[in-house]
């Protein structure tokens, strides 16, 4: 099953209309007990000169990995929730974003 995704990290080279160009991302947080603890191990930051996917795709439903195993959606390193909500805008690096989803088991 492939989970929806909304992004509002819209300085990632990989964000296209709150969305992700990626098939696929992780989260991190292997010792998450919060959302805050979680971050997106696939950002990539948009910066000027930086290479620009000029075939952007937004996906509808990707596959993700989740290294935070507390949460009540990770099962078996991959999430099952019905949706996920990827937040951090202005984010500069992946520890300034964060999987708004995850719920403690």
């Amino acid at each position: 099953m492939m989970t929806k995704l909304a992004c509002t990290v819209t300085n990632c080279v990989h964000n296209c209309d709150a969305r992700c160009c990626k098939q696929a991302i992780i989260v991190d947080g292997k010792e998450a007990c919060d959302s805050c603890d979680t971050c997106c191990g696939s950002f990539d930051e948009k910066r000027e000169g930086s290479f620009k996917n000029i075939f952007k795709t937004p996906e509808n439903r990707l596959e993700i990995a989740c290294e935070a195993v507390k949460c009540v959606y990770n099962e078996d390193h991959k999430c099952k929730a019905d949706n996920i909500d990827i937040s951090g805008d202005g984010a500069s690096r992946a520890e300034q974003t964060q999987c708004a989803t995850f719920k403690m088991r």
